[in-house]
């Protein structure tokens, strides 16, 4: 596979008849994380760690910075996080595939400098199980 670019990665939220990007980012990251558990015992080998296969909290975390589209997704998402509601977002990441699940919109900022556009932060988490299609 060859580098893609970063601005093909793409953020968007469902609509009921499909999905529609929400911003334009111009920047933006997935972090996938999982705890462990951990089952070290006294009589564990040589005192090594030992982690529970499978146990654990598997989540999710989306941010990105930019500006918005237009008013309507701005609305969409501003009201989405004062109604502190799931939504189904999906993430194209151009050469590997679709990752698509219910995610919470944990933060959004709004910023302007004296002589720009108006730009904002957003960041999700995973409320759910998430899918990953590949390409």
């Amino acid at each position: 596979m060859t580098a893609q670019r970063g601005k093909d990665l793409l953020v968007r939220v469902a609509t009921g008849t499909g999905f529609v990007a929400v911003a334009g980012l111009r920047a933006r990251q997935i972090a996938y994380n999982a705890e462990t558990v951990d089952v070290t015992h006294a009589e564990s080998a040589g005192r090594w760690r030992e982690l529970l296969s499978g146990a654990g909290i598997r989540r999710a975390a989306i941010s990105g910075s930019g500006v918005f589209r237009d008013e309507a997704s701005d609305v969409r998402l501003r009201q989405t996080f004062f109604d502190g509601t799931l939504d189904t977002f999906q993430v194209v990441v151009p050469g590997f595939g679709t990752l698509e699940g219910p995610f919470q919109i944990t933060s959004l900022e709004y910023r302007g400098d004296h002589a720009g556009e108006v730009t904002f932060d957003l960041a999700l988490d995973s409320a759910g199980p998430l899918s990953f299609t590949a390409l």
